[in-house]
């Protein structure tokens, strides 16, 4: 942004020969949040855990009746009780003190707190690059430390494993599976700040190939087989992301805490206390407190032949209670030991018909397919994609191009 000036002379100053005014021009150049450069000194710090708004502001000798305005400004913009520890935030200070305060919620958005008069508060988001990168690897420990190990953002980890959710169970992936995926990186200001979408994906679990396809239409998005078929089932295959099995459905089992053997007709999967527990399948939540051997637990109905249960939590999450809609993946409670529990696991129980049933083995039902009037737009994505899910090396060697707008390929 350019200013322009016109050089004068005092009143009384003697008289000149007439001629033009001259023009110079004054450049302003602004920062990644919008502050003028040059009209102050920034320094960054992070916010210390337990330290609130007023702590950070008083701490830079700005009065207290000005921190209280601050706070009133904020206050349908952003709850300044909400400032997180570990969170980055930038004081600016001229010759008179601190005079802006730019708090970052996250990597994109910023919310500016500007001293000066008159004191105001909004919001920002900083210019983002998204690129195209390709990853691949061999599973060897996890997918986790393979994506580790090959460079790639492990949030990488998560995203597939809620894409094929349905289709692998992710605790009991092998040595030797491998995969290749598809995926949009977020930068700001060259360095890596997330993933923003993942496009397609091959999966291969014990010799079996699954590809997913992110197809959007009606102003929704979901992830398809190679066929047009939706990878979303109505229901989840496990009610943790990460855990492994520890006690599978059985009619005949030894009770580590009883000491004799009884039916087991639920699926125990362990996790570290505190770990968030999911709604397997969209429902109404029919029971939700406290028993002698449950726990805390919770007990969802899918529809007239689903239910499913999950006990032991450490604690029900809030606004779970009898009566409430959940939606598949919510969270409705965490891990923990209560009841009749060694450790800290989640119990989880299927009923069919009113019939305890394993979960696990269960054809659950499928999403909707892609739409017939749409299945031509799908196939022609799928083929434009496919030849990025190849597993030969050439296909790795040209990982990176730039996305400018919506992706095309």
């Amino acid at each position: 942004m350019a200013l322009w000036y016109i050089r004068s002379r005092p009143i009384d100053a003697p008289s000149e020969p007439a001629r033009s005014a001259v023009f110079r021009p004054i450049t302003i150049v602004y920062d990644a949040f919008g502050i003028e450069e040059d009209a102050f000194e920034r320094s960054t710090h992070r916010i210390r855990r337990g330290e609130t708004f007023a702590d950070i502001l008083t701490r830079y000798e700005v009065p207290y009746a000005d921190v209280l305005a601050l706070a009133e400004a904020a206050r349908d913009v952003f709850n300044v009780r909400r400032l997180q520890a570990g969170r980055p935030f930038h004081i600016y200070r001229d010759s008179t003190g601190a005079r802006v305060f730019v708090y970052q919620p996250d990597p994109v958005r910023y919310v500016v707190f500007d001293l000066r008069d008159p004191v105001r508060v909004y919001t920002g988001r900083r210019a983002v690059e998204r690129v195209l990168r390709t990853a691949q690897g061999v599973i060897e420990s996890s997918l986790y430390e393979t994506l580790q190990a090959t460079e790639a953002d492990p949030e990488l980890a998560i995203r597939l494993s809620e894409i094929f959710a349905w289709q692998i169970d992710f605790y009991r992936i092998q040595r030797g599976d491998r995969f290749v995926a598809l995926y949009e990186e977020t930068l700001i200001d060259g360095e890596p700040v997330g993933i923003e979408r993942v496009l397609a994906a091959r999966f291969q679990h014990m010799g079996e190939d699954f590809y997913a396809f992110r197809f959007e239409h009606d102003g929704g998005v979901d992830y398809y087989d190679e066929a047009g078929r939706n990878l979303r089932k109505a229901f989840l295959k496990a009610p943790l992301r990460y855990s492994r099995i520890t006690s599978r459905y059985s009619l005949r089992r030894f009770h580590p805490v009883q000491k004799r053997y009884k039916p087991h007709l639920g699926t125990d999967y362990a996790a570290p206390a505190g770990t968030p527990v999911y709604a397997t399948g969209d429902g109404v939540v029919i029971e939700a407190g406290y028993t002698r051997y449950n726990g805390y637990y919770v007990k969802i109905r899918h529809n007239a032949v689903y239910t499913t249960g999950y006990l032991h939590f450490s604690r029900i999450a809030k606004g779970i209670r009898p009566g409430v809609r959940v939606r598949q993946g919510q969270v409705i409670g965490y891990v923990g030991s209560t009841g009749l529990a060694t450790g800290p696991h989640v119990c989880y129980r299927f009923w069919k018909n009113g019939r305890q049933v394993d979960p696990l083995r269960e054809q659950l039902p499928p999403g909707e397919p892609v739409p017939d009037s749409l299945r031509d737009a799908f196939f022609t994505l799928r083929d434009r994609l496919m030849p990025r899910l190849l597993f030969e090396p050439p296909a790795y060697a040209e990982a990176t191009a730039a996305i400018e707008g919506d992706v095309t390929l």
